[in-house]
């Protein structure tokens, strides 16, 4: 999906290297699909209370606020759940994604047949509370060690069936995406060392029959795994729950001979000391496996 089309063009502007992110998005028919499959979840037969209670030619205003300081990120997957399940309806954003906004901005003002836009507010604020929940705890973390030359990377830690998305908003709050899914890189770890005997053998085995350009990351417990995994060939080296001081060792061992990658018992209390070692690229699960949702409110008013 190219970047969607917005109906405004005075948007606060986003960060100029969120450019990078845009290929993680569905394309357009995807998420359409992705949408009416979540609108169908929510609505079922039929949205039984407004079709009870709402006229069917009366209208809505919609004024989407957030309700605390976050990191903008989905806006135009937001969006597109009114563009495309409610066609006639108006839709106007305030924000881009990338943009830090405060308590009380606005983000999107919609307008338009009442019944329609009441079935789907929902999955829209829902979409856009999650991936804007993410953006702003990645956003956090980034900032915890940007002093510093490490870059924070998500995992595969996510929901099924929201992995792009939630890689995509890991990227608008600073991000970069590690592995996609399991077909696009190889990480060898203990159950995959065990059935080889050695990382030595697992490293071999996995170079002669990988893909010449594909890298290859070995997991590493102990500073003797680091010493393996660097004379066999690892191109990256994954110091797995080691404490800072071990990581240090761990860099000098490899002497540049591997990229090097932390993961495990990284938390925002921890994230500094670990990147101060001098480690590459941190992995971080919680980013995109438990941030919160983030506070965003609709205001509406109905007219007959």
């Amino acid at each position: 999906m190219a970047t969607l089309e917005t109906t405004t063009g005075n948007l606060e502007s986003a960060r100029p290297d969120d450019i990078r992110a845009e290929f993680l998005l569905p394309r357009r028919e995807d998420l359409h699909r992705m949408i009416e499959g979540w609108v169908a979840e929510d609505e079922g037969i039929q949205d039984l209370t407004t079709n009870i209670l709402i006229p069917p030619e009366a209208t809505a205003d919609f004024a989407m606020n957030t309700r605390q300081d976050i990191v903008v990120a989905g806006i135009e997957v937001a969006a597109e759940v009114f563009r495309h399940m409610a066609p006639e309806a108006q839709v106007e954003l305030a924000v881009a994604d990338g943009a830090r906004i405060a308590a009380g901005a606005r983000m999107m003002r919609v307008r338009g047949n009442a019944r329609a836009l009441l079935t789907i507010e929902r999955t829209s604020l829902n979409i856009l509370q999650f991936m804007c929940g993410i953006a702003t705890l990645v956003d956090e973390y980034a900032n915890r060690i940007s002093h510093t030359n490490t870059q924070l990377i998500d995992t595969r830690k996510t929901i099924p069936g929201m992995r792009m998305l939630s890689k995509y908003a890991a990227c608008i709050g600073g991000a970069r995406p590690h592995r996609l899914g399991l077909h696009d890189g190889i990480i060898i770890k203990d159950n995959h060392i065990a059935v080889h005997g050695s990382i030595t053998r697992a490293v071999a085995q996995a170079r002669a029959l990988t893909p010449a350009l594909t890298k290859i990351e070995v997991e590493c417990d102990t500073l003797e795994q680091v010493e393996e995994a660097a004379a066999a060939g690892a191109d990256v080296i994954m110091f797995d729950n080691m404490p800072a001081e071990m990581m240090r060792e761990g860099i000098r061992i490899i002497a540049g001979r591997a990229r090097t990658e932390a993961s495990g018992g990284i938390r925002l209390d921890t994230i500094a000391e670990k990147a101060e070692s001098g480690v590459d690229v941190l992995s971080v699960g919680r980013m995109t496996q438990s941030a919160p949702a983030v506070d965003i409110g609709l205001d509406v008013t109905i007219s007959q």
